[in-house]
């Protein structure tokens, strides 16, 4: 099953955060309320941002012939 957006079970990092702004260089993050952090940095004003995720890729669909099933 697809986990939901909303997951309960998120892990807190800092790019995941509502709070968070990722700097122009693309080095760390800018929070209006800790300042410069890391990526995976976490504090207690952490709020998750469903729109920052960035989903796994879906697997690739392996296709068979009839070949494949023969002895």
């Amino acid at each position: 099953m697809s986990k939901s957006v909303y997951n309960k079970n998120i892990e807190p990092k800092c790019e995941l955060c509502v709070h968070a702004v990722t700097a122009a260089d693309g080095s760390a993050i800018l929070c209006p309320k800790k300042g410069i952090r890391e990526f995976n940095d976490v504090c207690r004003r952490f709020r998750y941002d469903p729109l920052k995720r960035i989903p796994a890729r879906p697997a690739e669909r392996v296709t068979f012939s009839d070949l494949d099933f023969k002895l």
